[in-house]
């Protein structure tokens, strides 16, 4: 099963969502992240959270919808108000379409620890997110219950 995280720049969230997804997921899984309006480079304080909670940074990058383009992935998670609200491409096709809105760390204005801590809170959210989405039966679910379970993750 293949998931995008799909954000504004690509340089947060949605890296940090895709970073977490793939050091929890088992084979069989994987995830993407693009930018509607991709920035062109991480947020270093993205990949320093990532590192110090023990998740490989490798590949890493701000990208767009060339990250999906040949191969469209089956669930796409807007993780960012501005990203939810813009209309998803054709592309996105019969993918599965949720909303697990992020507040944005990189968005608050205070010293550098409360910056470094809304980061991590932020990772921590997504991790509970992705533990959740992992430990669904999928054998078991149609579209419909998938859809129903991916909204119910979405308020943890």
């Amino acid at each position: 099963m293949r998931i995008l995280f799909m954000c504004t720049a690509n340089s947060c969230r949605s890296i940090l969502s895709e970073a977490m997804f793939n050091h929890l997921a088992p084979q069989g899984f994987e995830a993407i992240s693009a930018g509607s309006f991709p920035a062109g480079q991480v947020l270093p304080a993205s990949l320093t959270t990532l590192q110090e909670a023990g998740i490989a940074i490798d590949g890493l990058y701000s990208k767009g919808n060339e990250a999906f383009q040949n191969n469209p992935p089956d669930i796409v998670i807007t993780v960012c108000d501005k990203a939810a609200g813009e209309a998803c491409p054709v592309y996105f096709g019969a993918a599965l379409k949720a909303h697990w809105g992020l507040q944005d760390p990189s968005a608050i204005k205070a010293d550098e620890a409360a910056v470094k801590a809304a980061f991590h809170a932020t990772l921590i959210h997504i991790e509970a997110r992705c533990r959740a989405f992992l430990a669904l039966p999928f054998a078991r679910l149609d579209p419909a219950a998938l859809k129903h379970e991916l909204d119910r993750i979405s308020t943890l």
